[in-house]
């Protein structure tokens, strides 16, 4: 199994095909979909997880073996629908993977802490006696060049540098760290409307430098998300809620609005001209990089310790257009990545749409003493976020 599999060329059907063929294992008959030994009747079989959902996955509970081939890919809710799943006595999960950053989902739920069931071993291509020496010639040129690359190409380490991405394992982790207490700024709720049945409705509750909660919602339509933000409003007097406009989000803008909530509820259209035209390729980028840089901040921001929220905020990769303005990859590509759509980072950065103004103050631990004591009472300046 991996993550991602839309036809039998994406598995390792072929690689195991011509290692029968290889050893002359005449036992085995291979056909286009299938490998089956004529003897045993053991079977091999090739599936995408994206591709099952919790009911039809069920039909794995018969399996002896799992092997999850390009790990780093599969994501949290994949693992979490398979791994409960296979559960024959004397079945095993064999999970293959060249880690992708510090916080790959089956890595944290597996590897990182392993328990007395797990096995952990680091394999790579010197420990390997067929290895070629074309294959050792690439790993060693690499290693004198650049030796950061090296480290996650070839001895499987985490991509340290990730400067593809747009925001920084380390910069999450960091703005996770309890710190804040309170603030008195203003609130203002990031809305994300569903587009898909996987998708979710998520609102982001954030008051200046503290992002307090997100709450997610399925399967609702548009009268019942404009409901749900209507009860928001009455019960904790946001000053703006911005809403994602695109798709079906409309209608329940419209929706608030014929309700009266005009001046509090703003339209975002993620894909519309950046309000800085010069340097965003749109208010998608421009949003998301304002969000990059209020994590980076000083004092410090405050968000949830969620390893979903971490996993969605480091999954963007950034690029720049041709007239050299940041411009971050399509949603899709995102999402075939990470198994969903970034919905709940999504809501934080429609945080960051128009700037509100903030007299706010944040009260912060006072870390060292590990006390409630506040130690910064700053007073935020006119318009900032």
């Amino acid at each position: 199994m991996r993550e991602v599999q839309e036809s039998i060329k994406d598995s390792v059907h072929k690689l195991l095909s011509d290692r029968i063929a290889h050893y002359q294992l005449t036992d085995y008959k291979v056909t286009e979909s299938q490998i089956v030994n004529k003897i045993t009747g053991t079977s091999f079989i090739f599936k995408g997880l994206q591709e099952h959902n919790a009911s039809n996955v069920k039909s794995l509970e018969g399996v002896d073996i799992v092997w999850l081939e390009e790990a780093q890919n599969i994501s949290k809710k994949s693992w979490e629908i398979l791994n409960p799943t296979i559960r024959k006595p004397g079945s095993e999960i064999w999970i293959s993977m060249n880690r992708e950053t510090e916080n790959d989902p089956v890595w944290m739920a597996v590897g990182a802490h392993p328990d007395e069931q797990t096995i952990v071993v680091k394999v790579n291509y010197c420990d390997n006696p067929f290895c070629p020496d074309e294959i050792k010639y690439m790993a060693q040129k690499c290693q004198k060049e650049n030796p950061e690359d090296y480290e996650h190409i070839w001895l499987g380490a985490p991509a340290t540098g990730d400067s593809h991405k747009l925001i920084q394992y380390k910069t999450v982790r960091k703005a996770m760290e309890d710190k804040l207490i309170n603030t008195t700024s203003p609130l203002i709720i990031g809305l994300d409307v569903a587009r898909f049945g996987e998708d979710k409705s998520v609102f982001c509750f954030r008051r200046g430098r503290l992002c307090s909660e997100f709450r997610s919602f399925s399967k609702l339509d548009n009268v019942a998300v404009a409901n749900q933000a209507t009860h928001f409003i009455r019960q904790y007097h946001p000053a703006r809620i911005f809403v994602d406009a695109g798709g079906v989000g409309g209608g329940v803008i419209d929706i608030l609005h014929d309700r009266g909530f005009k001046k509090i509820v703003r339209p975002v259209l993620f894909g519309s001209k950046a309000l800085l035209e010069e340097r965003y390729h749109n208010r998608r980028a421009e949003m998301w990089d304002e969000m990059r840089q209020w994590l980076e901040s000083e004092p410090q921001v405050q968000i949830p310790n969620d390893e979903t929220l971490s996993a969605e905020l480091c999954s963007v990769n950034k690029k720049y257009d041709i007239q050299g303005r940041l411009q971050l990859e399509e949603k899709d590509e995102i999402k075939k990545r990470l198994g969903r759509s970034p919905d709940i980072a999504d809501a934080l950065a429609l945080t960051f749409a128009e700037p509100v103004f903030d007299s706010g103050e944040q009260n912060y631990y006072d870390l060292k003493a590990n006390s409630l004591e506040s130690l910064f009472q700053t007073k935020s300046n006119n318009n900032s976020w």
